[in-house]
């Protein structure tokens, strides 16, 4: 072993403390990327592998009501592999134990074989049998919340009929791996459920024998996914189709990408921010070292190493700090991608997980982190190749003084002399203030970055649940209704207020450009249903044209005042030309807005309505779900609490989770940043702080006046941290806004006294860490002279 090789080892036992400070923060730089990649692998890989087994649908579609030899027509069309008529309807489902009703949807399997596509998996019982028609199977999330297995049994209404159904199975599918029911935005497995039966069961239950009112196509390889829609549609037009589409249409898989989208924004955000911080530290830490060891390092090139050697001696310090970093970061970001990814199963309902551990994934975040540490090093081992010997051996010039600015005003004459110490101190050394500055202040930007997702969460509650969907049930019928079974509505027991509603799915066409949407028919003037801008003010429609939501609008490139066509696609193929009359910001989904007697004058139409927004009196809950479960013209029924009580069950316990990692990782941050901060401060001022001791002052004086200085740093990156938090908010809400979602870069006050409190705490905690170093300074070796 060279002697610079012993120098180094003894460096880095030496400056342990600090080098663990930085390998940390690059520990988190490199965990995030493996914890963020091998996530989002398992989660794409799961999802892919599932997908190809069990055979996920390319393409969908819905119609009123078709024979079965159509099946046959599409299977035909060039670059369509495989097609598969059945049946998909709406039950209402009575749940012993459960007051409310249940909503749930009813598909078809084949009579003698296994479907082609969408394939089930089978987690417990068996599948239905050929003989007997009550027999069903059933999603897992939906047997898992209601306790229900094989064996056991549930009420259905099912085409106007309540029927006892068997249980036979449990299963899951790639179709609902995300299982929302329709006009909720969170899964609420207690209150939705799947059922799958035999197919001449599901058409003697809906009057559909011989025929189909959905079919699923898988594409054949290079097929062109618009063409094959459009051949699609022409041959199920005169059956009342209303429109194919793509898997990027499918609930499921769309809340699934959404989330994928999301991950992968995220892995662009937080692993360079901390790799940029953990070089800046390594560049502090240097530049000191070699400083400190001037007189070493003329002595060295006096005795005939070379400059380009005793520069290599300083970046291998950097180098051994990158690999504790990169090691801790391995083994962390390892064990807790499987943990994320498991967690991503059972959030998505997947059957199995495929996780690999790949060497890539280590070799870019450790590459990734060996480049940090290089970087950050040059400048700081650029000064030994400058450094002659003669002139390295000699003491450094003595630092030039000038009287502070504070000084001519005569202002520190009446400021504390601690103060006018850490003050004077700043302004000498300003690169080194600006950098701890930038340090804190990104700690804090994290933290408020971070912790807004709950801010917005809470927004959108009070935006969705208070502010504009104030009712507290929204029914949906099997068929449209019109003002006589409105009426009839109103005349349920207990219900106090009714207002229609019509939601017909539409394509939006703009020149080249189209968007398979919905369009929905509201009161000019609502009271329970609002539609509700960002602005937060109730929007009031148009007497003549439609409202576009501002997603919508850009996808299709519109303005106020273009004319749009909106193919109506509930099974009469009718095209509407309208103009659009408003722009809506709103933060979920895509949609156009029209009033709903407008809507049904432009259909040639009376008052029809195929959904309707209840308020009614708590005291006749139990008379109201009891009657819903009883009439067969109800579809489903959606209670406001009750999503709100899954939204909230969902999202706080993700976004407790996110909040523990960001404070764990801001603090992190924070003590890499202050204790080098002060570890060099120290360094630098030891000789200061001792002649101070000698001359009177106490432990706790000298200390005073390193803590003072890191204070007023603290406090100035503070506000500029919340700034930047605010920025980082905004652009992690643009990596993570999709179609279905728009967060709302909502920041509360309470968040930023947060992050400001957490930063705070660890800027003590580390500054307490550093005193026991100050305290134990040896005042009879630290002022030897130099020779």
């Amino acid at each position: 072993m060279s002697p610079l090789d012993i120098k180094l080892i003894r460096d880095f036992g030496r400056l342990w403390a600090q080098g663990l400070a930085i390998a940390l923060v690059m520990a988190v730089g490199v965990m995030t990327l493996v914890l963020g990649v091998g996530a989002l692998r398992a989660l794409t890989e799961t999802r892919a592998i599932y997908y190809e087994r069990y055979e996920f649908a390319d393409l969908f579609a819905n119609v009123t009501r078709a024979p079965n030899s159509v099946v046959d027509r599409i299977a035909a069309i060039s670059g369509v592999a495989v097609a598969e008529g059945r049946i998909f309807r709406s039950a209402v489902l009575d749940i012993d134990g459960l007051e409310e009703p249940a909503s749930g949807f009813v598909l078809s399997l084949p009579d003698r074989s296994e479907a082609l596509l969408n394939r089930l998996f089978l987690v417990a019982g068996h599948l239905p049998g050929t003989t007997n028609r009550s027999e069903v199977v059933i999603s897992g999330a939906f047997a898992e919340a209601n306790r229900l297995e094989p064996g056991d049994t549930l009420s259905a209404t099912i085409g106007g009929n309540k029927r006892t159904l068997a249980i036979t199975g449990v299963v899951l599918s790639p179709e609902f791996i995300y299982s929302v029911a329709p006009g909720d935005i969170i899964p609420d497995d207690r209150r939705f459920g799947v059922i799958w039966m035999r197919y001449a069961a599901a058409a003697a239950s809906y009057d559909m024998s011989g025929a189909f009112n959905a079919i699923s196509v898988k594409l054949a390889a290079g097929a062109n996914e618009i063409d094959v829609i459009d051949r699609i549609d022409a041959i199920l037009d005169p059956y009342g189709g209303t429109g194919a589409f793509g898997r990027s249409l499918q609930s499921s898989h769309a809340y699934l990408q959404s989330e994928i989208s999301a991950l992968t924004a995220m892995n662009f955000i937080l692993p360079p921010m901390f790799l940029a911080i953990a070089a800046f530290l390594v560049n502090m830490t240097l530049a000191r070292l070699i400083a400190l060891e001037r007189e070493q390092i003329g002595l060295l090139k006096a005795l005939g190493y070379t400059s380009g050697a005793v520069a290599w001696h300083y970046m291998k310090l950097s180098i051994l700090i990158a690999f504790a970093g990169i090691i801790i970061g391995w083994i962390a970001g390892a064990v807790l991608s499987r943990g994320m990814a498991a967690v991503y199963a059972e959030f998505f309902k997947f059957p199995f997980l495929f996780f690999q551990d790949r060497p890539d994934v280590f070799a870019i975040s450790g590459a990734a982190a060996l480049l940090a540490a290089v970087l950050g090093s040059i400048q700081a081992v650029r000064a030994t190749l400058s450094l002659s010997a003669a002139v390295a051996m000699a003491p450094p010039a003595p630092p030039r003084y000038r009287r502070f600015i504070l000084d001519r005003w005569g202002i520190s004459k009446i400021m504390p002399q601690g103060l006018t110490m850490a003050l004077r101190n700043m302004v000498r050394t300003p690169v080194r203030a600006l950098l701890t500055v930038l340090g804190v202040s990104l700690s804090t930007a994290l933290l408020v970055a971070g912790l807004f997702t709950g801010d917005s969460m809470d927004h959108l509650i009070d935006v969705t649940f208070f502010q504009a969907d104030r009712q507290q049930a929204s029914l949906a019928f099997a068929t449209p209704v019109d003002a006589g079974g409105l009426a009839s509505v109103g005349r349920l027991a207990g219900v106090m207020a009714v207002e229609p509603t019509r939601a017909l799915a539409v394509t939006y066409r703009f020149g080249p450009r189209s968007k398979q949407s919905a369009l929905i028919g509201k009161l000019e003037t609502t009271d329970l249903s609002r539609v509700i801008d960002v602005n937060l003010e109730p929007v009031r429609l148009p007497e003549y044209g439609v409202a576009l939501s501002e997603m919508l609008a850009e996808i299709l490139g519109v303005q106020v005042g273009d004319t749009i066509e909106v193919d109506i696609r509930d099974g009469r193929q009718r095209t509407l030309t309208l103009p659009v009359s408003q722009i809506i910001k709103q933060f979920m989904g895509l949609a156009g807005y029209m009033e709903i007697t407008a809507l049904n004058r432009a259909l040639g139409e009376g008052a029809v309505a195929n959904g309707a927004d209840l308020m009614f009196d708590t005291r006749q809950t139990s008379s109201l779900y009891q009657t819903v479960k009883q009439t067969p013209a109800i579809a489903s029924l959606t209670l406001q609490r009750s999503t709100l009580a899954s939204f909230r069950a969902t999202m706080g316990e993700s976004l407790g989770i996110s909040r523990l990692v960001y404070v764990v990782l801001a603090v992190i941050i924070v003590f890499g940043v202050v204790y080098n901060s002060m570890r060099i401060q120290l360094s630098e001022r030891a000789r200061e702080l001792a002649s101070l001791r000698v001359l009177g002052f106490t432990r706790g004086e000298v200390s005073g006046i390193l803590f003072t200085e890191l204070g007023l740093l603290t406090l100035v990156a503070i506000p500029l941290g919340c700034v930047l938090g605010y920025w980082l908010a905004f652009g992690m809400a643009e990596g993570m806004k999709s179609e279905l979602f728009r967060f709302p870069v909502v920041v509360f006050r309470s968040t930023y006294v947060s992050a400001a409190l957490v930063v705070l705490a660890a800027t003590v905690g580390s500054a307490l860490v550093v005193k026991r170093r100050v305290d134990r300074l040896d005042m009879v070796e630290v002022l030897k002279t130099r020779d």
